[in-house]
């Protein structure tokens, strides 16, 4: 079925046609960013059960930004009132002649393009978070919950939690009419344990895509793999510090993806001089096998959408070309300073949040080794399973990423040790630069969100192949 689009947008569509012919006749640009978007989370384990009606991305609301004189500023409201267009008028004088007392010092940027563009999307899902029978779903999870603790060794817990969200975007300027509507979906199923060394060990894995709860039957997969991967936890050792050669499953090749080149080559960073990667368009980042793609038409994930908060039509970039790094990634505002075209990023928290360059999909492309292959030509190493957190420094390029598991590989044969926890270094080039190998297989993960610095939270997803390379671990 289709996602059906949002009514109440429908029925304050010509409201804000208004309002922007309106504000057109005293400002250079205008645009209005309308979202309603409803949703769930549910959560189960052996002590607790919860439903709200809250996700990261639940919203209601909208934003108009309007430009005159190089300055832009911007406006939010829940509820687009008949009167909204004097109030808007009055509050945005006020905000410029803010500025102007200030001194505030614009970037030298134009009005935003306004190619007339009009667009409808629904995308296909199978269900509709408003339309989920709850107590099935609580059912669901407690009957998968109950089955942990049969069968996930000395569980303490084992819990569930599924959230859903139906979004509906409206965006409009004087020349264009973009709407669309799409569902997404993820869960995570996790275990604790007690090890013989004191330490609670925890598993977890995860699902998510486009597409409504029913995406949530794929934690059934995931629960029957769960018993094996705690023994593994159980035994595992302390890592013992030092450089070695490593391959890294789908979810940290994503990981490397998202902190290497996702935070590292968003362009407003290059506006501000924050970052690097600005000195290294056009020159080698990483070995041969390295092409990295960003953007949200390059997998049918959580952040699948048709345009951006800003009206730009989404895109798939190719940042990484065989090791050479092309461009990066950027907002329409940051677009306009760095005299390229927008990449389809511009991304907000929610309609009451400013819009920065964000990330969609980022992913690596596959190669054509097999892992039996990639295993066997180890001398001494790490295959890296499960991703806990990362950080990079956009300024000097340093990666820091912590890994929930590794399993030794001596002399090409995996020996059963495992080391838990890890924590993986390097520095970027260095890190991409040492890839020698590749798998065919390519997945992407969408579970949870990225931070701008410590705030301003959005959905990602990332991934890629299995990778060879090397890395400091400890």
């Amino acid at each position: 079925m289709k996602a059906p689009f949002s009514k109440y947008l429908d029925s304050i569509a010509p409201r804000l046609k208004a309002l922007v012919y309106e504000l057109g006749r005293e400002y250079d640009y205008v645009s209005v960013l309308s979202t309603d978007s409803v949703g769930f989370t549910a959560s189960v384990s052996q002590h607790y059960k919860s439903v709200s009606g809250k996700t990261m991305t639940t919203e209601r609301g909208t934003v108009v930004r309007v430009m005159k004189d190089g300055l832009y500023s911007e406006y939010a409201f829940n509820e687009a009132e008949p009167d909204i267009a004097s109030k808007l008028k009055k509050e945005l004088s006020s905000q410029f002649e803010l500025m102007r007392k200030l001194g505030t010092k614009p970037y030298a940027t134009a009005a935003i393009p306004d190619e007339p563009i009009e667009l409808f999307v629904e995308k296909e899902t199978g269900t509709l978070p408003e339309e989920t029978d709850m107590n099935a779903l609580i059912e669901m999870f407690n009957e998968l919950s109950d089955e942990g603790m049969r069968t996930i060794p000395a569980a303490l817990d084992c819990f569930l939690r599924g959230s859903s969200t139906h979004i509906s975007k409206l965006f409009i300027t004087k020349n264009r009419f973009m709407r669309q509507s799409y569902v997404y979906s993820e869960g995570t199923i996790g275990a604790y344990s007690p090890s013989d060394d004191g330490e609670t060990r925890m598993i977890y894995e995860g699902v998510s895509g486009l597409g409504g709860p029913e995406i949530f039957e794929g934690l059934r997969e995931k629960l029957a793999a769960a018993p094996k991967t705690m023994e593994e936890l159980l035994k595992a050792e302390k890592i013992v510090p030092g450089e070695y050669e490593i391959i890294t499953d789908p979810g940290i090749s994503g990981l490397i993806a998202h902190e290497a080149f996702g935070h590292g080559v968003e362009m407003d960073m290059f506006v501000k001089k924050r970052a690097l990667g600005a000195e290294y368009l056009g020159k080698r980042v990483g070995s041969d096998l390295v092409t990295m793609h960003e953007g949200a038409l390059c997998d049918e994930s959580v952040t699948a959408f048709a345009f951006d908060d800003e009206g730009t039509l989404a895109g798939d970039v190719v940042e990484i070309d065989k090791g050479i790094l092309k461009t990066g990634i950027a907002d329409a505002l940051s677009a306009l300073r760095l005299g390229i075209a927008p990449t389809g990023n511009g991304k907000r928290e929610n309609y009451a949040h400013k819009a920065y360059t964000r990330m969609t999909n980022t992913v690596f492309d596959s190669g054509s080794d097999s892992l039996e292959d990639m295993i066997a030509s180890v001398k001494h190493g790490y295959l890296l399973k499960g991703t806990e957190s990362g950080m990079e420094d956009p300024k000097h390029w340093g990666i820091q990423c912590i890994v929930h598991r590794g399993y030794e590989i001596v002399d090409g044969v995996l020996t059963g040790k495992v080391v838990t926890p890890v924590v993986m270094t390097g520095y970027v080039p260095d890190l991409l630069g040492n890839i020698t190998m590749a798998s065919p297989d390519r997945r992407v993960d969408g579970n949870g969100g990225c931070g701008k610095g410590y705030k301003e939270w959005v959905k990602v997803a990332d991934g890629g192949p299995y990778l060879k390379t090397k890395a400091r671990l400890g």
